[in-house]
């Protein structure tokens, strides 16, 4: 596979994962560049699967730029969330659906950044369980029990803000 085919061919797939890593356009951008950059230098004469190398690659670019902004994840976040671009028609995109998605959002970042990277390839880039444990060096009991307590970070998030939302209405 020459350099221009395994970029279109994989490009959209490295994306999302960056992107649901950083939950920032920009920055997705710039380690999805760095991710094909790298692929592209590196000997790829021993990769047999080339999907999960890139992942792989992509997966560790995420993790060292989330390492180092540890401290800095909800200004990151808030600054995405308010400088993103508005789809312009209302019958598109309500309100409800803006906070719906700014929620997730929020609930979604506080999650550990080891089990963030395998909820965000088990369900935004439909990887298996095999395939994820290839991708991060892992063995697949370890993608699974990740899995599982991502769901129920998950789930004890928004039961513990939809509580504190119903304690804030009845303050009102």
């Amino acid at each position: 596979m020459n350099d221009r085919e395994l970029f279109e061919t994989y490009k959209e797939q490295v994306y999302h994962l960056c992107f649901y890593m950083m939950q920032n356009r920009s920055d997705a951008e710039d380690i999805c560049q760095e991710v094909f950059v790298k692929a592209l230098l590196a000997d790829r004469s021993q990769v047999r699967e080339l999907k999960p190398w890139l992942l792989r690659i992509a997966s560790n670019e995420c993790s060292s730029v989330l390492r180092r902004r540890k401290n800095g994840w909800a200004k990151e976040l808030s600054a995405y969330l308010l400088t993103r671009p508005r789809i312009s028609n209302p019958v598109e995109e309500s309100v409800d659906q803006r906070e719906i998605k700014m929620e997730f959002y929020q609930v979604y970042g506080r999650l550990p950044d080891k089990i963030r990277i395998v909820v965000t390839l088990r369900y935004v880039n439909e990887m298996t369980i095999p395939e994820i444990a290839n991708v991060l060096n892992i063995p697949e009991g370890t993608v699974k029990s990740r899995l599982n307590r991502g769901i129920k970070l998950l789930q004890q998030m928004k039961v513990f803000q939809t509580k504190e939302m119903i304690g804030n209405e009845s303050l009102l």
